[in-house]
């Protein structure tokens, strides 16, 4: 009976921690992407985990970020700089992950920080996937898109 019960308790809290998951707010998806960066646990460049990826990307930018790198085989491939900076080298200050807004129906999350003294302003855009919040794009400081960038360079 004891194993019982403990096996029910494990079993309500996995729900509730899925749950919980999938309830996140799109800027706590945005922090927990740049948070898995710095721990060397990105979704971009890696051929070894696809559900990373689904984790954070709609299906659509994520089947172009996975074709990507495992076609590159280890090379550079389209995303020829971090995605999460817009740089190859970064020297980050004022970092700051803005509240969600959704405004005609389309919800997105403004980052904003300073790399090498250079201002810089990221918008996440985001889709609900199976009751879960996703990235659809990201749109850069300098006008280009990752979704337009994926799909002209692996989308063919």
């Amino acid at each position: 009976m004891r194993f019982l019960s403990v096996f029910l308790l494990l079993g309500c809290l996995g729900l509730n921690l899925h749950a919980a998951e999938k309830a996140a707010t799109p800027e706590a998806l945005v922090a927990e992407l740049y948070k898995a960066a710095k721990k060397d646990a990105s979704p971009f460049f890696q051929d070894k985990d696809r559900a990373l990826v689904n984790h954070y990307f709609s299906k659509e930018l994520g089947d172009l970020i996975w074709k990507d790198t495992i076609d590159s085989k280890g090379e550079v491939g389209a995303l020829g700089a971090d995605p999460l900076y817009d740089a190859q080298d970064t020297e980050i200050k004022e970092f700051v992950i803005n509240k969600a807004k959704t405004e005609d129906g389309k919800t997105t999350v403004l980052v904003t920080f300073v790399n090498f003294e250079e201002k810089q302003r990221l918008t996440y855009h985001f889709v609900q996937q199976g009751g879960a919040w996703k990235i659809s794009d990201i749109q850069y400081s300098s006008g280009y898109a990752l979704l337009k960038l994926l799909k002209d360079s692996v989308g063919k």
